[in-house]
């Protein structure tokens, strides 16, 4: 194939991906960020954040005040007044208004030692039987037992931690073991994570597990 032949073909494949209105054009830009995203973006992310999973999507509204501060806490501060967390001490953490369903969280891998109470965590559900995706909650304890770090955790919206098990999959918000952990939260986008949330919800009534 010469030059010229080859540079045209070149020009067109360009248009149809990049001018051409056609659905079969879209279609193939969906392909193709799907792609980028997956296999460049994501893992380029993850090796700069030193984490495997360095973008999640909030699923659920677990972690929701849907209040003021003062309000939220009237109604939940005594849960953590139990744990020994005073008001004053939550207005100190990182996302003390909690964060809404629908929310992308941008991670970072942190050494487990490092991570304090109050911080937001990504982890596994359980250490043998965990759910297919991460939790993100709140650490609301810390301690240490035969040099192993263990955490808990709860959910800013829910009434008590999580401790159970549902079909072959476990939750437990009591024994979090420093393997389990996965990143820290540090940044919220609003709203972004509806994508995920809607693409699965469509792959799910196309019966697309």
């Amino acid at each position: 194939m010469d030059k010229k032949k080859a540079k045209k073909i070149l020009k067109g494949v360009w248009y149809f991906i990049w001018e051409d209105d056609s659905i079969w054009s879209w279609l193939v830009n969906v392909i193709l960020a799907f792609i980028l995203i997956k296999f460049i973006v994501y893992p380029g992310l993850g090796l700069l954040l030193s984490t495997s999973h360095p973008i999640v999507a909030v699923v659920s509204e677990s972690m929701e005040h849907k209040a003021n501060f003062d309000e939220w806490w009237n109604k939940n501060g005594g849960w953590y007044l139990e744990k020994g967390i005073k008001k004053e001490d939550f207005l100190q953490f990182s996302l003390k208004n909690g964060f809404n369903k629908g929310d992308i969280m941008v991670l970072v891998g942190k050494t487990p030692r490092d991570v304090e109470v109050g911080e937001v965590i990504v982890f596994m559900s359980h250490r043998e039987r965990p759910r297919a995706d991460p939790i993100i909650h709140r650490v609301v304890a810390k301690s240490e037992n035969n040099s192993r770090i263990i955490f808990e955790t709860k959910g800013d919206n829910n009434n008590n931690q999580i401790n159970t098990c549902n079909g072959d999959s476990c939750t437990d918000e009591t024994d979090i073991w420093e393997k389990q952990v996965i990143g820290k939260a540090v940044l919220k986008i609003p709203f972004l994570g509806y994508i995920k949330i809607w693409f699965v919800g469509i792959l799910g009534f196309l019966g697309i597990k």
